[in-house]
């Protein structure tokens, strides 16, 4: 469960230890007891963020196909291998499909995993697993299948482990001043600029930041629980005391606490 912290640190202490003992770790999703709200959903995704977590130059991910393809070379006897690209590049997306064979499992989530590995400064290959010695040959640097490249500097390790987190409580709708500087800036998000608040959470849960219409912002952990946090949308900070009596904080997410998505 990578939704908590101290969970998260002691895998990651857990995971270096092995590494430097030369063990090779096997990880995999327990299906039989993960519930849907921590599921990772395919071991793309996992792979991912343990990419981030132990801060991994390169990301490998096997599969039945040589790579990316411009089209799906099941049907298209025309398409053609993508060699090199960026991780967020939007094309992609459209490229990789998004159900079916290509859905769960396959080049979608491999797309998304590679945006995923980005945000710690890691390299994407998606190659054929059939290959042999594929993992030796792409750790001597052999150009094999797909690569795909960060186009941003690694973001801190607490902003990767937030912007990891799968499992949100609620929604904070935010006017279009918000999401400037939030974009713009790196500001913390207070609660003037929140316009409607969703769903229902505690002091410290994880919350999604979106614009009016709907598109994703950022995720935070909130200073205020959702009863509080709604009587103080739209408020100046120093009304928070007149409204509820105390002051847990002056913004509703601390900048710290805080990574635009």
């Amino acid at each position: 469960d990578l939704s908590n912290r101290k969970r998260y640190l002691n895998a990651l202490s857990a995971l270096r230890t092995l590494v430097e003992m030369r063990v090779v770790p096997v990880i995999n999703e327990n299906d039989t007891v993960v519930t849907d709200e921590i599921r990772f959903g395919d071991n793309d995704t996992l792979g991912a963020l343990v990419a981030n977590l132990l801060e991994a130059d390169a990301l490998v991910l096997l599969t039945d196909q040589e790579g990316l393809f411009d089209a799906d070379p099941r049907h298209d006897p025309n398409a053609t291998l993508i060699a090199e690209g960026r991780a967020d590049d939007p094309r992609l997306a459209a490229v990789a499909g998004s159900g079916g064979a290509l859905g769960r499992g396959g080049m979608s989530t491999k797309v998304r995993a590679a945006q995923l590995a980005a945000r710690s400064g890691a390299v994407t290959v998606i190659a054929s697993g059939r290959q042999p010695e594929v993992i030796n040959r792409i750790m001597a640097g052999e150009a094999l299948g797909t690569l795909l490249r960060p186009d941003q500097a690694p973001i801190a390790a607490r902003k990767r482990w937030l912007a990891g987190q799968l499992q949100v409580r609620g929604t904070l709708v935010l006017d279009a001043g918000a999401v400037n500087v939030l974009r713009g800036k790196g500001s913390s998000l207070l609660a003037v600029g929140v316009r409607d608040v969703q769903g229902s959470f505690k002091r410290g849960d994880m919350v999604l930041c979106v614009d009016e219409q709907g598109a994703r912002v950022a995720k935070g952990l909130v200073n205020y629980g959702a009863d509080e946090a709604r009587q103080l949308a739209g408020q100046p900070s120093h009304q928070i005391e007149a409204i509820l009596g105390y002051v847990e904080a002056h913004e509703l997410i601390h900048r710290d606490n805080l990574v635009v998505v």
